[in-house]
């Protein structure tokens, strides 16, 4: 069969792979991108970010319009949750068709088939059709994990990608899983009427989050009803009288908890099954792409971008990674390193709780020298009109020049908040230069002024960090 020459061939057509395929064909390379989903969009689109956030939002409406008594407003709305869903499915389609005009709009060539390498520098379509190469992006992202209890798929239960599917909720619901994506799920379902329990191995829900932060989010989660068990371990589930129940440990005692159904959030692994790798020299550890600060797999004429590869699983990173291996393509010369300085990270709940930079633990297990302050949401005058309880902002600084090394916000519109702090240490200034900023009053941006004051005295006096009791 004949083969088709590009210089760069994108394996993957979501975010990562539109943005690594523009930026290819901008620098005047003939570039092809290949999808072989179902669906083109990619996850953010399709099942990630646009859909949970739009349930997510949906259900914020309506937990404020339920709570309108703290403000002297009456009555309870009711909901329709095919409609809910509806909107949600109509919003989805108008963001794939808005990706696929862009895949399809002449720049690239836009194959939908599988592919697979044959040899370090072809791939064969599911057609039979050969694509021949000198570089290749792999951004095929990821796929919900196994279950690691055998016992649950007997059981059955829905993941992520079901979740988004539903033609209606079940009265009660056990989740597996406290990182971000089941804690968002968990508290959507609970603000619509669902008894929500939510279970989790380690000891704290958020545990790549400083411990303050989660404990906050638990607090707030407990106060709307959830039930959130830390500290255990899956050991069976089965079926008894229609409903599903789960096995676990806890405090060395065995217990169990029955709910109608089961939500899987224990995570996703790379979609690097079938792309026959190893006959193009690309190495994996765990499914999961290796890849150097340039981007580029063992195969140095191959880069990888986005949840195949990580370290981390964001849309943001996975455009940042997939331009920044077009760049090193267009410019083999000089090859640029990503920087993960500025890493964001959000948690869409309510509270959503937001990150850039270093957290505190990290900093502490960095032996960086740090002072960090916080001030509460709880005594902040736009938060208390706002009938905000939990929450806060922390800030860390340099000990010695008050240079911003992170921050965090566990707190109301966290994820547009954190934004301050992302533009302040991207121009590595210092709490002295943050505090000096107007900020309009009252606002809720204008809380970070106060860690920053408190920073900055400490930098010029040279006092230790207030701690908290």
């Amino acid at each position: 069969m004949p083969e088709t020459l590009y210089d760069t061939v994108v394996i993957g057509g979501g975010s990562g792979g539109y943005a690594s395929a523009r930026t290819c064909a901008a620098g005047g390379l003939k570039t092809a991108v290949v999808e072989g989903g179902e669906e083109v969009g990619g996850l953010c689109i399709l099942r990630g970010c646009m859909p949970t956030k739009a349930l997510l939002y949906a259900a914020e409406v309506l937990h404020q319009a339920n709570s309108g008594s703290v403000w002297g407003l009456n009555g309870v709305l009711s909901f329709d949750f095919a409609r809910v869903m509806e909107r949600k499915d109509r919003m989805i389609g108008e963001f794939a068709s808005y990706r696929q005009k862009q895949l399809g709009d002449g720049r690239f060539a836009f194959y939908r088939s599988y592919a697979e390498f044959i040899d370090p520098f072809r791939v064969q379509l599911a057609s039979g059709e050969i694509l021949r190469a000198k570089t290749f992006i792999l951004t095929v992202g990821s796929k919900v994990a196994p279950s690691p209890l055998p016992a649950l798929s007997k059981v059955g239960f829905i993941n992520s990608d079901q979740a988004l599917t539903l033609k209606k909720i079940p009265r009660s619901l056990i989740v597996l899983g406290a990182g971000a994506v089941s804690l968002e799920f968990a508290q959507f379902f609970s603000r619509f009427g669902v008894e929500v329990t939510v279970l989790q191995r380690s000891g704290q829900i958020l545990r790549d989050f400083d411990s303050d932060a989660a404990w906050a989010v638990t607090a707030a989660l407990k106060r709307e009803g959830m039930n959130i068990l830390t500290d255990t371990q899956l050991l069976d589930a089965r079926i008894e009288g229609g409903e599903k129940i789960v096995v676990y440990r806890h405090m060395d005692q065995v217990l169990e908890v029955r709910a109608e159904e089961i939500f899987f959030g224990l995570g996703r692994v790379p979609n690097t099954s079938g792309l026959g790798l190893e006959k193009a020299g690309v190495q994996t550890e765990f499914g999961r792409i290796i890849t150097n600060p340039f981007m580029q797999t063992t195969a140095d004429h191959i880069y990888a971008a986005g949840d195949c590869t990580g370290p981390y699983e964001i849309v943001h990173i996975a455009i940042q990674q997939g331009e920044l291996a077009a760049k090193n393509i267009l410019n083999a010369g000089d090859l640029k390193t990503i920087d993960y300085r500025l890493m964001i990270n959000v948690v869409f709940t309510d509270p959503a709780l937001a990150t850039v930079g270093l957290t505190e633990s990290q900093a502490i297990s960095q032996g960086a020298p740090f002072l960090n302050a916080s001030y509460p949401f709880n005594d902040h005058g736009k938060s208390m009109i706002m009938n905000v309880r939990e929450g806060f902002v922390k800030l860390l600084a340099h000990r010695e020049t008050g240079e911003i090394l992170g921050g965090s916000c566990v707190g109301p519109s966290g994820g547009d908040l954190i934004h301050e702090i992302v533009v302040a240490m991207s121009k590595r200034m210092t709490v002295s230069e943050l505090a000096a900023v107007p900020h309009y009053h009252p606002t809720l941006a204008e809380i970070w002024t106060y860690p920053a004051e408190e920073l900055a005295d400490q930098v010029r006096t040279g006092q230790p960090a207030r701690t908290e009791e």
